[in-house]
């Protein structure tokens, strides 16, 4: 059949598109083809919508996009990337964004309740979250709690851990304290009151004896001000008077001394009582005008839905022409006059080629809006998909086919479904499409191995007519496929299944969700009644350059008998020797992916006999074959006392801004809008690990349209070295030293412009040898000069006085700080004087300011530095962020104008620095009781090119070894590695999480080695009150023992060591791991002057007063905690005191933001300066007693009243001598102890955190909850740092293997503990405390405790080596990723899955940890 005929007239053909935003129409004439709705969204001044990763993989610029599907006849709403979806195919749909919910006064329920139940941090993700949750309300105003955890699949959080978020999301599910929907017959109605809902904490009395679901009171919504402490809810109680949940002593609390209620539930009842009803009949309607345009039955006067075929007007545009076709016919003469025009669907793959290996597509055809790629058959064989259909519509009607022919029949749609829950995530699967997963040819296809398996057949049209290719055929190789350039691929048929027949699908990948497959199969064995196999398909990804069937194991398993022992050897040594992988194969782990093969086809095995009523050993396994603990909704509690004596101080106040933040009012630096004339920083990276630069042309550059200079280290007119060591260049000037380092700097008109441009600039290099690891550094001695020793005791007596001396190593990985909001600044030149301000996104703007003016040449003065708020820090902000912002004013000096910078996702990882990996090599001598005696260690750090804060870490980390415990005699050596990777740098916990860690991990080893549980040498070894460390500091305030027997009652510990114990004695292939962890981190800066800090108030005439101090907020609430010292200080209401932003003008010579002494710092600044206020006030309060303060203000002003006071505070008493081991090396101790459980599968190394208990002591606290938001988002962070973020090295270029969410996994939302619990310890001797109302510094000391799950997986990895009889000491780094659990085990399977040494000689894997 020919098509050819089927044409649309040029004059029926739209240059246009229609759309409506937040309710408005908006119609765009000839569009940027090149333009994404995100870029779109932010140039209309939309900025609540974030850029993130550019890759979609966070989700800070989710959006909701609704249109009418005309095949299911109903409105679709639909979470969407932003970043990923082009502007052009937004035609006939409506965006709604975060600014269409709500504004701060008057927030939709959705953003009320996460920012008043503190699920805003940093907040640059926050309105990714927002709409991810309204979107799913919108398509289901009563979601279950299961559900409401799954929207956020797509969404990356860095501050938070999660759990104030789900907390926040499930108030909207069919729970204790759900407000206003009730679903009915399945119908969802806003209900009338009859009864009060529940009082906000978990299992509330007042729901236990009626099943009727809660609704809310009736009356106006009322919106909590974040200003003000929760007050406890109207009347007091419930009816059920002193048995009210709020009245009863919570028998497991950890407050045994106190009466009172928890006051945390107490606090988060009193907030969700005050919560606004949600009543979905409000929300923005879908446009009818839309709907009849989707239908194409609008009138003649409105616009018409038809064709559209643009010309780009631009012609550096790298989309020349963009098609949409409405028609199949339309689409095949498209492609037959454009073969080389690529398909756009979902654009999540093309979206990722034009961002990340910047790809051009001159021709594309938009292929979503054609019905009959569209379509759903079924016939008596199987059911026919369209190859359009989105991957999320694919999840709804392979449930309905489930449903409606049985589990039988429906194997093979079973297992589709199976995978397809791990496809990317939701806002990826709501457009993506089974087109797109299937002709990529993909070699980690997550579709393919399943469509192969289960014999699927491929429907491709032309114009010449119809073909169908079985998929095994259509498949030819590397991204590789049978269709022609002018074929379209139609459908794909699936046959239903028969009796005897099993199919199941697999998939490993680093982390469960929103992640790329490792290793994804389709496994189909089909049996006769004799259990004879007669047909079987085992198809594989991930293990050669594409989809492929292993042919020699299904010959194998074909004619054998399903069950026996010998066949299923037969069939997994087939599969092992047909699936080799070479050493040194592209993205490495080829012994874990081969190792996968195997235990994928031996879980198959056991759950395929389980499924056929096969007895045999295996088939008992089947049970623990599954996914576990994956889907259990996660749960948490949070414990704190009340406060008593304070009106503000203490109180679980809201972040301040968190309002802003989630209706997308919150400003960031880029968020700032353009300037006239502004203009746009490209980075030239370095594409050697170490050369001279021996030349750098930038004259295609200089051509290129838009661009206006092209700056090198020959352009800087100050100083070109910078840092406190001066061994680093802000441009480098002969040599560059790692991969992806700034070489040169392009100014052009736009951002993509000076990209582009920074791309043709070309450089001449001489290569030079290059070191990368730690290892390799210490083979060839590549160190800097400075070395770090401390001697106490006799070690050599102790180690001779030892039962035993053991000798080992440890190691801990680099951490990436995927800081939300990526690096950036923008300079502007004042004119005259040499005057530049300079908006940064930065945690150390003294450090800015005085490197640019000495890049400069200017003084100091000239230079203004400020930031109202980041998008997260961590550390990596302080001095990595310092360069970035020079490169800004180095533009802005030689253009006169504003020059802004902004690093995509990728150059922030390659440029910026990471933390610090380290490795130990220790000899430790122990009793045969695990007492330590004496210890030696020799510590090593990756410091990168240059040494940034590198030699401080290393100190930190030197004086954490010792953790919590005892140690009689220690000879500590440090040095700090030199590699050409990137500068290593400040990142939370700074050296002292990997002094700990290294230590912990020789206590494990040790344990091991006596045969004894490593919690009892933990116990043995502990520091009791009034001890001394090896740096002769005496252990004031001590409380680790205590929360240590407190926790362990508290949560049981013994009992479930013994649960776990007997868990692992029953199961075979699922272990358990129970580990229990304290934690000792010294608050104070490391170098004596820092610890200072610096204030300003003014009190205005009108009674408001005005804060500025020296630190920046971040996400850590520090804004927040100095307007409540300063409310309290002052005696006034905390809605009196603003803080608009940190700025060098205001508070000069500022300490970086950082250590975790921001609040011990600025926070006494900002009370000495309120005091001072407060003693010039006293005479004017105490005439005017009674009077406003307003007018005590104005009549102090009319006195002549100085309104205005400095505040400076220093530490006391601080400062250590290293030659001496003399002095107070830290100011106090901030301390805690956690408990963690966790399962492992042992057959694919993934895991399920099951449970946390933590506790912390952090003295009185500025604001509890506040306090426990920083302990949740630290132990996530830590999780992270031990498990999941492997960051990676190309091992033959030293580039950055890891460049962004697709290949470097911080935890998710479902990764955190499904029984999340955090407590602060009270009733804390807090007298020898010298600190701002006896606080203590909570950033950075608990994210060490998020190592307990590394220690829990380590202890279910030795349950399994028991088990196996693996006697062989256990050594395992640090991150735990599943390869590293997974090959741990050391099974059958890992042994016939290594690779023999003669066959790795010569070659490294392609990826490295450094």
């Amino acid at each position: 059949m020919t098509m050819s005929s089927f044409t649309t007239p040029a004059a029926s053909r739209g240059s246009s598109i229609l759309f409506y935003l937040n309710g408005q129409r908006v119609v765009v004439d000839h569009p940027d083809l090149d333009m994404t709705l995100l870029q779109y969204l932010r140039s209309t001044r939309l900025t609540g919508t974030k850029l993130g990763c550019g890759e979609g993989g966070c989700g800070a610029c989710t959006v909701m996009v609704s249109r009418y599907d005309t095949d299911e006849s109903r409105i679709i709403h639909a979470s969407v990337i932003a970043c990923l979806c082009p502007l052009v195919t937004i035609d006939g749909k409506h965006v709604i964004t975060v600014e269409g919910l709500g504004t701060s006064a008057k927030p939709h329920p959705v953003q009320e309740r996460i920012a008043l139940l503190h699920g805003s941090q940093c907040g640059f993700c926050t309105p990714g979250f927002v709409m991810s949750l309204y979107t799913l309300l919108r398509n289901n105003p009563s979601p279950t709690e299961h559900e409401i955890e799954e929207c956020f699949d797509g969404n990356l959080c860095r501050c938070t851990g999660y759990r104030p978020i789900l907390d926040a999301a499930k108030t909207f599910a069919d729970i204790a304290w759900r407000q206003g929907t009730v679903a009915a017959d399945g119908s969802i109605y806003v209900s009338e009151p009859k009864a009060k809902g529940g009082c906000g904490i978990d299992g509330c009395c007042r729901l236990q004896t009626s099943p009727e679901a809660v609704v809310a009171d009736g009356g106006s919504a009322i919106v909590h001000d974040p200003t003000k402490a929760p007050t406890s809810i109207a009347n007091g109680d419930c009816d059920k008077g002193s048995g009210c949940c709020k009245m009863q002593k919570r028998h497991d609390s950890g407050l045994a001394e106190c009466k009172v209620v928890n006051q945390a539930e107490t606090d988060k009842a009193a907030v969700i009582a005050r919560f606004q009803r949600y009543d979905p009949t409000q929300e923005l309607i879908f446009p009818p005008f839309l709907i009849r345009y989707a239908k194409g039955a609008t009138n003649d006067s409105e616009p018409q839905l038809r064709p559209l075929d643009i010309t780009s007007t631009d012609a550096q545009s790298w989309c020349q022409r963009y098609i949409r076709p409405l028609t199949l016919s339309e689409l095949l003469v498209a492609l037959e006059k454009h073969p080389d025009a690529k398909l756009v669907a979902g654009n999540s793959r093309l979206g990722m080629q034009i961002k990340l290996k910047r790809s051009k597509f001159p021709t594309q055809i938009y292929v979503n809006d054609i019905p009959e790629l569209r379509q759903i058959s079924e016939t008596s064989d199987g059911v026919t998909f369209g190859a359009n259909i989105t991957l999320a519509r694919f999840e709804r009607v392979l449930d309905v086919f489930a449903a409606k022919h049985g589990a039988q029949r429906t194997q093979s749609l079973a297992a589709l479904r199976e995978n397809l829950r791990y496809i990317a995530n939701s806002q990826i699967r709501n457009v993506a499409t089974i087109a797109g997963n299937i002709v990529t040819a993909s070699p980690i296809s997550d579709l393919n191995p399943v469509f192969l398996a289960a014999g699927a057949t491929l429907t491709l049209a032309s114009t010449s007519g119809e073909r169908h290719v079985p998929i095994s055929e259509f498949i030819l190789g590397y991204q590789r496929t049978a269709m022609r350039p002018d074929e379209v691929l139609v459908s794909v048929s699936v046959p239903f299944n028969n009796e005897g027949e099993v199919v199941r699908a697999f998939k490993q990948a680093k982390r469960k969700i929103n992640d790329i497959a490792i290793v994804t199969c389709g496994l189909r064995v089909q049996v006769d009644e004799n259990r004879r196999v007669v047909d079987a398909a085992f198809a594989y990804g991930g293990v050669a350059p594409t989809t492929v069937l292993a042919h020699a194991a299904a010959r194998a398993a074909i004619g054998g008998t399903w069950g026996d022992r010998a066949a299923l050897d037969r069939v997994l040594g087939a599969c092992q020797q047909e699936l080799q992988l070479d050493y040194a194969v592209p993205g490495g782990m080829a012994e874990y992916r081969m190792a996968l093969t195997t235990s994928f086809l031996f879980k198959f095995w056991a759950i395929s006999c389980d499924a056929l009523g096969i007895t045999c050993a295996e088939s008992m396994l089947a049970h623990e074959l599954g996914d576990g603990d994956e889907h259990v909704v996660s749960k948490a509690r949070q414990e704190y006392a009340p406060v008593e004596d304070r009106v503000i101080v203490g109180k679980g106040v809201a972040h301040l801004a968190a309002l802003k933040q989630v209706t997308g009012e919150a400003r960031y630096v880029n968020d700032m809008p353009e300037l006239a004339g502004e203009l746009h920083v490209g980075l030239v990276l370095s594409t050697r690990v170490h050369a001279r630069i021996l030349g750098i042309d930038a004259e295609k550059a200089l051509a290129l349209p838009g661009v206006v200079q092209v700056l090198t280290a020959r352009d800087v007119p100050g100083e070109n070295h910078w840092n406190l060591f001066k061994d680093e260049e802000i441009l480098p000037s002969d040599t560059t030293h790692y991969h992806g380092q700034p070489l040169a700097l392009v100014l052009a008109t736009t951002r993509k412009i000076a990209q582009e441009a920074a791309r043709l600039v070309s450089v001449d290099y001489e290569d030079l040898p290059a070191v990368l690891s730690i290892r390799d550094a210490i083979s060839q001695s590549s160190f800097f000069s400075e070395t770090r020793q401390h001697i106490n005791g006799d070690v050599d007596t102790a180690l001779a006085a030892a039962d035993f001396v053991l000798e080992g190593e440890s190691y801990c990985g680099v951490q990436e700080h995927f800081y939300m909001e990526t690096m950036c600044a923008v300079a502007v030149p004042k004119g005259e004087d040499g005057e530049l301000e300079v908006i940064a996104s930065t945690q150390n703007l003294t450090e800015t300011q005085m490197t640019i003016a000495q890049v400069l040449g200017v003084p100091a003065s000239r230079v203004i530095c400020r930031v109202k708020r980041l998008g997260g820090g961590f550390g990596g902000k302080d001095l990595r962020s310092v360069p970035i912002s020079a490169f800004a004013a180095l533009g802005a000096h030689h253009t006169g104008r504003s020059v802004r910078i902004t690093l995509d996702r990728d150059e922030d990882m390659q440029t910026s620095g990471q933390r610090h990996p380290f490795l130990g090599k220790w000899t430790v001598g122990v009793t045969k009781e695990g007492r330590i005696l004496g210890l030696r260690a020799r510590i090593y750090s990756n410091g990168g090119f240059s040494r940034d804060m590198s030699i401080a870490v290393l100190e930190r980390a030197i004086t954490h070894f010792d953790n919590c415990y005892r140690m009689c005699a220690t000879d500590f050596l440090g040095r700090v590695c030199r590699t050409n990777t990137q500068s290593k740098t400040a990142f939370r916990g700074f050296g002292g999480c990997q002094g700990m860690f290294l230590s912990e991990s020789m206590l494990c080893e040790v344990a091991d080695r006596l045969g004894l549980r490593v919690e009892a040498v933990r116990e043995i070894n502990m520091y009791q009150p009034g001890d001394l460390t090896p740096f002769n500091q005496k252990l004031v305030g001590w409380n680790v023992p205590r929360m240590w027997t407190q926790l362990r009652a508290k949560a049981k510990y013994d009992e479930r060591r013994q649960a776990v114990d007997e868990f692992n004695r029953q199961s075979i292939h699922r272990k358990r791991g129970l580990a229990m962890l304290p934690t000792k981190f010294s608050i104070s800066f490391d170098i004596t002057f820092l610890n200072q800090g610096m204030a300003l108030v003014h009190v205005y005439m009108d009674g408001s007063v005005l804060v500025t101090h020296g630190g920046t907020e971040m996400g850590q609430g520090l804004h927040t905690k100095m307007a409540m010292v300063a409310a309290e200080t002052l005696e006034l209401p905390l809605e009196s005191i603003f803080i608009s932003e940190t700025a060098t003008n205001t508070t000069a010579n500022t300490s970086p933001t950082g250590a975790s002494v921001s609040s011990d710092l600025n926070g006494y600044a900002v009370y000495n300066a309120c005091k001072e206020l407060v003693d010039r006030l006293r005479p004017y309060r105490q005439r005017m007693a009674g009077e406003p303060f307003a007018k005590i203000a104005m009549a102090a002003y009319l006195d002549r009243c100085n309104l205005t006071a400095t505040g400076h505070y220093c530490t006391p008493d601080i400062g250590f001598d290293w030659d001496k081991n003399e002095g107070l090396l830290s100011f106090y101790h901030t301390q805690g102890v956690a408990i963690a459980e966790v399962e492992l599968d042992t057959l694919t190394g993934s895991h399920s955190t099951l449970r946390v208990d933590i506790i912390m002591d952090v003295g009185r606290s500025l604001n509890k909850a506040i306090d426990i938001g920083q302990i949740e988002g630290a132990f996530a962070q830590g999780q992270g740092w031990t498990t999941s973020e492997e960051f990676l090295h190309s091992s033959l270029t030293g580039q950055t293997f890891t460049t962004g969410p697709s290949s470097y996994k911080i935890p998710s939302a479902m990764d955190i503990p499904r029984d999340f619990r955090v407590e602060l310890l009270e009733d804390a001797d807090t007298s020898a405390l010298k600190t701002i109302f006896s606080s203590k510094g909570v950033g950075e000391p608990p994210l060490f405790l998020g190592a307990s799950v590394f220690f829990a997986l380590r202890d279910a990895v030795l349950a399994k080596r028991r088990q196996l009889g693996v006697t062989a000491p256990l050594h395992m780094e640090s991150p735990a990723t599943p390869e590293t659990l997974r090959m741990a085990c050391e099974d059958q399977l890992t042994l016939m899955a290594q690779i023999p040494q003669d066959l790795r000689e010569g070659k490294a894997p392609s990826v490295t940890r450094i």
